[in-house]
């Protein structure tokens, strides 16, 4: 091959045109991503995405704000809701919007590319790294539970194991699409498993009579006001993910009708699984032993399940993984859209032209995790990312209201009543401005770590925007 065919060999599979063996373009053909999200998929993705570390880590930040047993119950019950809401505004926006990308593409269409790129940076250097450290560190922990029962576990350990699994579902996202999604329904199966492992025996001791702490459940003397925002937090985390099928729309086969489907369905199996779980936890803790417990569900199956109780940490760690991956796989997509529209590098744009995945989106997610998961535990990364991940959420819904006056001419298969969409962004907005408050007065000490991070961040985003 001359120097000057070696030149064109490369020019062309750089942008993606298929080449001769001698280097000569023989047909003008763009590498894209395949439409490989069927229903089950789908299903799979928010499922998979949704139920990980949530119903693990938040029924004690629930309780602990909301003050009682029946309060808590309530919270959960109310945030399934409150995301289904917002779940039927992102399925209207999936539906008319057929592009990936998740909020930032929604945000760009609405309010233009200012508003796009900064709830682009404030997701890859804050929000997604801080959520993928959450999940990542509560794989870590209950992968290692089996080994080191009944003592604790060494925290240099669990943050091992966690960079192990984050590096582990990384490579399995950047070798194949197909392999992904055929992993995250094994991993979808195992984590329903693991709530199924506990929400039958929780109803069976439920139906001999265990309610004794069910008693004064609704016992208002602990309740503080104050405290609430901080539940919603909790809860909210433990439904986030409704929204990643839209990141990944441009893979969805016939989005109009998948992403809706996909969407209710995920939603209606996650809610009543949450309810479920949360009353198998009290027929065998009480509130006080719930509080006091460093892993709530191995706890339950110390109590309940006898030997086979060493499952249950290992079927919960597949159930983290399980959203790591989905994550990752979301995600992606999302910073691959930004990169072809040019407020992200253009390598991020690239796709591997035999394996036909994202890689560089997949991995510039590797570097920013792994610094999150050096400086903060779980409760602080989780205050850490939630104001503004939904504030956005809330900017997304608000968005959908000023399409439909802008672009009311829009295609829009799936179309849900005016005032949903409404009710969606005001409560997220109060969540989230009521949240500010709570966190000032819980929180006086600056935790010195996660202040360092940011700035660091901040550093980081001054010079790659010169």
């Amino acid at each position: 091959m001359t120097g000057s065919s070696a030149s064109a060999h490369r020019e062309t599979a750089a942008n993606g045109h298929k080449v001769s063996s001698n280097g000569t373009e023989q047909k003008d053909r763009k590498v894209e991503l395949g439409k490989k999200v069927t229903l089950l998929r789908g299903i799979s993705i928010i499922i998979g995405t949704i139920i990980g570390a949530g119903i693990f880590i938040s029924p004690k930040g629930i309780l602990k704000h909301s003050g009682s047993v029946g309060v808590s119950l309530l919270v959960w019950i109310a945030c399934g809701v409150l995301s289904l809401f917002g779940a039927l505004s992102y399925a209207e926006l999936g539906t008319c919007i057929k592009k990936s990308g998740g909020h930032y593409t929604y945000i760009m269409e609405a309010f233009g590319p200012q508003m796009a790129f900064i709830r682009l940076w404030a997701d890859l250097i804050a929000i997604r790294p801080a959520g993928m450290a959450v999940i990542s560190l509560a794989f870590g922990q209950y992968i290692l539970e089996p080994l080191f029962m009944p003592c604790g576990i060494p925290p240099l350990a669990v943050k091992l194991a966690t960079a192990i699994g984050l590096t582990s579902v990384m490579y399995l996202n950047s070798m194949s699409v197909t392999w992904t999604a055929r992993i995250q329904i094994f991993l979808t199966v195992s984590k329903l498993l693991a709530i199924a492992i506990i929400i039958v025996p929780g109803m069976y001791q439920l139906f001999k009579g265990e309610t004794r702490h069910f008693e004064n459940a609704f016992d208002l003397s602990n309740v503080q006001l104050s405290g609430m925002p901080l539940a919603f937090y909790s809860g909210m985390y433990a439904y986030a993910g409704w929204f990643y099928l839209n990141f990944v729309t441009e893979e969805v086969n016939n989005p109009a009708k998948t992403v809706p489907l996909a969407i209710c369905i995920s939603m209606a199996i996650v809610t009543s699984c949450y309810v479920l779980t949360n009353v198998a936890y009290y027929t065998v803790m009480s509130a006080e032993e719930l509080l006091a417990s460093s892993a709530v569900a191995v706890t339950f199956a110390e109590r309940l399940l006898g030997n086979f109780s060493i499952a249950v940490p290992v079927f919960v760690a597949l159930s983290c993984y399980g959203s790591m991956n989905g994550c990752i796989f979301a995600l992606s997509r999302m910073f691959y859209v930004a990169s072809r529209e040019g407020q992200l590098p253009e390598v991020l744009s690239m796709i591997h032209v035999r394996r036909h995945t994202p890689l560089a989106a997949v991995l510039i997610m590797y570097p920013m995790t792994m610094l999150q998961l050096l400086v903060g535990d779980i409760y602080s990364l989780l205050n850490f990312m939630s104001f503004l991940r939904w504030l956005f959420i809330g900017v997304v819904v608000l968005g959908l209201i000023y399409l439909r006056y802008t672009k009311p001419d829009l295609p829009r298969p799936f179309k849900i009543p005016s005032t949903e969409p409404c009710r969606s962004s005001w409560r997220l907005f109060q969540l989230t401005n009521n949240s500010t408050q709570a966190l000032q007065h819980q929180h006086n000490q600056i935790n010195a770590d996660l202040f360092l991070l940011k700035l660091f961040y901040f550093i980081l985003f001054l010079l790659i925007c010169h």
